[in-house]
Parts: C-alpha cells; structure tokens; sequence
C-alpha cells in the first residue's frame, strides 16, 4: 500500500510587492549664484516602484528626498521675501523593452522671507503623472537629479553695508567717505532710522544684487547735490534729490523713505547697481530695493546637479496586459510513496496519462506567483518561484486534486468525492481463495448429512 502526499500551495495575493532601491547623491553648483552655496550638500532618495504594472494603468511610483545627517543644506542666493521655493527635476533612465527618460518633478514648500545663507526646504517627493502603453520589461536606473530655486514675486529692503546681517557678497559697498548717521528721529522715515551720507566728489556706493528692477532710496532734502546711477557698469540715470519730479527746488530737510529712481525691468539674474556723488553738495543713501518678477518659474540662474555618490542599483518590473498575471509559475501535485507493495500483478501496466481537464478546476494552477524583484548595487536580477515536481513510483499518474469531502451526502450540492483506489490482482486472489474455502464447507457439510441420513435409515 502506498502513501499519498499532496502539495498545497497557499492562496497567494496577484499583487507583488514593491522594489526598493535607496541612493546618496551629491550636489554641486553650476552656477555662481547656485542654491548650492557651501559644496558639497549631500541628498538621500529612496525610489519605490510597484512592480505588478499593466497596460492602461498609471505608472505607481515615488521618489522620496531627504537631507543626510552631515548637516549640508541647499541656501538661498540672497535676500528674498516670502514665497521663494526649490524645484527638482529627476531623471530615470528606462532600458529594455522601454527605451528613453522619465523626468518626475517635485517642488517644496515656499519659503518664508529669506537672507543669504538661509536654509531651505526640499521637496519631498518627485513623481510623474502618466499611463503606461505598451506591455514588456523595463529596467530602471536613477540618474542625476536637477535642482533650481523660484524667487518670489515680491522686493525686499537692503540696508547698510557693514550690518552682521549681510554676508561679505551681499553688503552694500562703499567707496570713498561716507559717515554713517545713526538714531535718526523716527519722524524722517528713514529705513532703521539710519542714513549714509558723503561729500566727496566720486564717492560711491554699489550692491551686487539678483532680481529684475531695483530702486534707490534716500532722502530729499534741499540742501543735497546730484546723484549718477549706474546698472552693470553702464550710466542709466542722475538723479538730484533738491528738486522735485517737475524739477522744482524741494524745501525738505531730509525727508525720508523717498524712491528717488527705479530702474526698468531687467533679466533675471545678477545686476550690479552703483551710485556715485556728482559733486561736493551731500549725497544720501537710506536704501536699496530689490523686487523679483518671475512668475514664479525657475530660471535656471540658481540651479545645481545632484549625481549618485555610487553607481546606482536598478530595478526591474514587468507590465502586462490587463487580467494577466506577470508571472505563473507551473505548479503540480507531487505523489510520493513510503512502502512498496510485494504483490506482483499478473499483467504489467505503466499508465502515463497525462491529460489535463481544461473544464475542472484547477486551484494549484489559479495561484499567481509574481515575480520577486532582487535589487542591489550595481545591478538587479529577477527571480520567479516555481513548485517542482517529482514522481518516483509506478505506476506514474499525475493528477490534479482539487478540495474535497470525503463523501457526497445524498441530496446535497455535488462538490466531488475522493476517489475509490483501484483493486489490484492480490485482492481478487483473496475473495476468489475465500469463495473456495466456503464451497468446500458447504459440500463436506451436505455429505455427512447424506451418511447420517443412510445410517438412520439402516436402522429402521
């Protein structure tokens, strides 16, 4: 008699789980005017792909970003007021059945008002709307990651040259003699109620500044001289701060907080603005405004490259057709026996049927094994998990065995019945041996009843 062992697999999810893959990346400018102020700023991004993609469905993916523990930072440029934000652009490289980019974009939070050297914020995620077309493999690897910063549409007030506040290329500038008066009465409007103020023929006052207009702001005052402004090297303007708009003498002592010029609207990037006195009269400086007019789109002007510390890792998924597993790994019954039987039937027979019912359910064959995605540095490989099959006993019949009960209880739904084992030939010598032996008692049994009989008879 032989034992039977089933193999069940368990009702595994037609989901696969998804691939992982964590990357470090460095960051350096390119530009001098970069977000990237104080190189390197180090990045790590975790990429995650759901790996059980089909045609007609979106891509599943994300792309998580995150500072390192180094305390390295993106920095703003320069002095912005609230709104300003950091913009990234990834780049994954598609290969196989897929050839090409895919560019997730991501943008972080705006910023509040900022100064040279402020921390900023980073955009948390990089993702891409789109829907997949075509059914095959695609191996997928990150690449660099473009980063850039949107200044806000707004102005701020720069004030002072030699203020802790601003950093050694963000002062203003001074040339020549200049006397700083401090704790002017709050009545004059000043900008922190202070002014700079020269006689000197020539002396000047410049900044270096990034935005798209800027304006000159000091006081007018009846006793002042002209004033020549320049915008990148270039003279643009002399203003006389003694005399009106209509070219009238003012009779104002310093009156303060007065836009004496504005420039026109200027390419967004880095301007340098300088005013120079005109003659031995004073000439006052309160202030410079700088505004930013973008539209709040990056410009490029502040822009960094961040490239994989290492070689990346990749990642493979497969997309289907819809209703169609990535993978279905065969799977069978396995039959094994523990004892072998010494009845040796009168004739020989090897069955090797190995049909398959297409109309019985087949559970084992219903599982659907997805692929397991195996990702590390350098490169990837795909594994898919398959039940192996071994039948070592004759004769040899595989047969697919679906649940069942062991008896079909009458009137009751049909959900089959184990099946009978077949008799082999020691069987039918058994009953054929027993049927012998109670013929023969039978026939012993009616010839001493018949001697008995004859005896009694005699008698008589």
């Amino acid at each position: 008699m032989a034992a039977l062992g089933v193999v069940v697999l368990p009702n595994l999810p037609a989901s696969a789980a998804p691939a992982e893959l964590e990357v470090e990346y460095i960051c350096t400018p390119t530009d001098t005017s970069s977000i990237v102020r104080h190189p390197p700023v180090r990045l790590v991004t975790n990429l995650t792909f759901e790996t059980d993609l089909t045609v007609g469905g979106p891509l599943k993916y994300s792309w998580k970003l995150a500072y390192t523990g180094d305390g390295s930072r993106l920095q703003s440029p320069g002095y912005f007021g609230p709104g300003g934000q950091v913009h990234a652009v990834g780049n994954l490289e598609l290969k196989s059945d897929w050839v090409g980019v895919l560019q997730p974009k991501g943008s972080a939070a705006p910023e509040k008002a900022l100064r040279p050297d402020s921390p900023l914020g980073l955009p948390p995620m990089l993702n891409s709307p789109g829907m997949i077309d075509k059914a095959g493999t695609i191996r997928i690897t990150p690449k660099d990651i473009d980063l850039d910063f949107t200044p806000p549409d707004d102005s701020v007030v720069i004030n002072d040259g030699d203020d802790a506040d601003n950093p050694s290329d963000m002062q203003i500038v001074y040339s020549g003699t200049w006397v700083s008066d401090d704790d002017r009465p709050s009545s004059e409007h000043h900008v922190h109620n202070d002014l700079h103020r020269t006689t000197e023929l020539g002396a000047s006052a410049e900044l270096t500044f990034i935005g798209t207009s800027v304006k000159y702001i000091g006081p007018t005052d009846k006793s002042s001289g002209p004033v020549d402004i320049y915008i990148d090297g270039a003279k643009r303007a002399t203003v006389d701060p003694s005399r009106d708009a209509g070219d009238d003498p003012v009779n104002d002592d310093l009156e303060g907080g007065q836009t004496l010029w504005e420039s026109p609207t200027l390419t967004y990037g880095a301007h340098v603005v300088r005013i120079e006195n005109a003659s031995t009269k004073p000439a006052w400086l309160d202030a410079f405004e700088v505004s930013t007019a973008t539209n709040k789109v990056p410009t490029g002007f502040h822009s960094a490259k961040c490239s994989p510390a290492s070689k990346p890792g990749t990642i493979v998924v497969t997309v289907g057709q819809p209703g169609t597993p990535p993978t279905s790994p065969t799977s069978t019954s396995t039959h094994t026996p523990t004892t072998t039987t010494t009845l040796t039937p009168t004739s020989t027979s090897t069955p090797t049927n190995t049909s398959t019912n297409t109309n019985s359910p087949n559970p084992t064959s219903q599982y659907t094994h997805p692929p397991i995605v195996v990702v590390g540095p350098g490169g990837t490989s795909t594994a898919t998990p398959t039940a192996t099959t071994t039948t070592s006993a004759r004769p040899t019949v595989t047969k697919y065995v679906r649940p069942q009960v062991v008896k079909t209880p009458k009137g009751g739904v049909d959900t089959g019945e184990a099946p009978d084992p077949p008799m082999d030939s020691g069987a039918y010598t058994l009953i054929g041996g027993g049927s012998a032996m109670i013929m023969g008692s039978a026939a012993g049994g009616l010839v001493l009843w018949r001697r008995r009989a004859a005896h009694a008879g005699g008698v008589k």
